[in-house]
């Protein structure tokens, strides 16, 4: 009987049942869990190859959390990878650059000044400034997001630039 259960997964009709019972789930639990950067929907397919692959090893009442298992740690996986490219972006040196050192140094020390006003202004207009200038998100992208009017993203928006400003010696914003 237990044999049976095996083989029953990789037939297409029991194997379609899975997939039109879990992968709305599955995907709706990846985005929820870890957002769109990570492409939810590829890894839940993906997650599905991997079942259709060892169809002969997983019983079919433990087919969900199998999918939901391997998603995950697909997810797990994509989160490591992106911190190690963005550790290494962030740790090569830039070997194709005139700049020199005492430039190197105040670019370093001026981005230290930086975060160091970023930080000083309160969460409303560190947020606000930091939704607009970093993300990109339009004033009423940001208004919905926060649940404040647009003028109200503006004003934080214009007062955390004109800190800035004020702090930092030929800030500008493009």
């Amino acid at each position: 009987m237990r044999k049976e259960l095996h083989t029953k997964i990789c037939e297409e009709k029991v194997f379609e049942s899975i997939y039109n019972t879990y992968s709305k789930d599955l995907t709706d639990y990846l985005y929820y869990r870890y957002g769109e950067a990570l492409n939810p929907k590829d890894k839940a397919q993906e997650a599905f190859v991997k079942l259709w692959n060892n169809c002969k090893k997983v019983s079919v009442d433990k087919a969900k959390s199998y999918l939901f298992t391997v998603a995950n740690n697909m997810m797990l996986n994509a989160i490591k990878h992106q911190k190690v490219v963005l550790k290494y972006q962030t740790d090569k040196p830039n070997i194709y650059h005139s700049e020199s050192p005492e430039f190197i140094l105040e670019k370093k020390q001026y981005f230290e000044k930086y975060k160091a006003v970023l930080a000083s202004l309160n969460d409303e207009q560190r947020v606000a400034f930091l939704l607009n200038k970093v993300e990109g998100k339009k004033h009423g992208e940001i208004a919905e997001i926060l649940g404040v009017t647009q003028k109200v993203v503006e004003y934080r928006i214009y007062s955390a630039f004109n800190i800035l400003k004020k702090e930092l010696e030929g800030f500008k914003i493009k």
